[in-house]
């Protein structure tokens, strides 16, 4: 697999939570291809949460909004808490997105996936 060295995301280790097998393992392949380390696919939140809890050092991650019709924000809540940069992967309108990750980007699926390594390499640059 070739890895590209200069997208920002090189060694960074990236939360993936998508309950989709297909979409969890596009995800996974883009960001390994841009020198991410994966963690996950999650696709519950409950393992999200699981997986977090065993990592000393998350750099960023993608969530999908909805996982077999459970919300992710408590996934999202435990991101902020350790001030983890992510973004939202959606195929769901910004209304049901709450207010309180009015910041936080909002990928429309299927997930550009130049646009998805730009949008994590930002939100990882501003907070190193």
């Amino acid at each position: 697999m070739t890895t590209r060295k200069s997208d920002g995301l090189q060694e960074r280790r990236v939360l993936v939570v998508e309950d989709d097998y297909l979409i969890a393992s596009s995800l996974a392949g883009t960001l390994e291809t841009h020198g991410a380390e994966v963690i996950g696919p999650a696709a519950s939140v409950q393992e999200a949460l699981q997986l977090m809890a065993g990592e000393a050092r998350l750099d960023a991650a993608v969530l999908d909004v909805n996982l077999a019709g459970d919300r992710v924000y408590r996934v999202a809540d435990a991101l902020l808490a350790r001030d983890v940069p992510f973004a939202f992967a959606t195929g769901y309108d910004a209304w049901i997105i709450p207010d309180v990750y009015a910041g936080v980007p909002r990928m429309e699926k299927p997930v550009d996936p130049e646009a998805l390594i730009r949008t994590l390499a930002a939100e990882v640059a501003r907070r190193a």
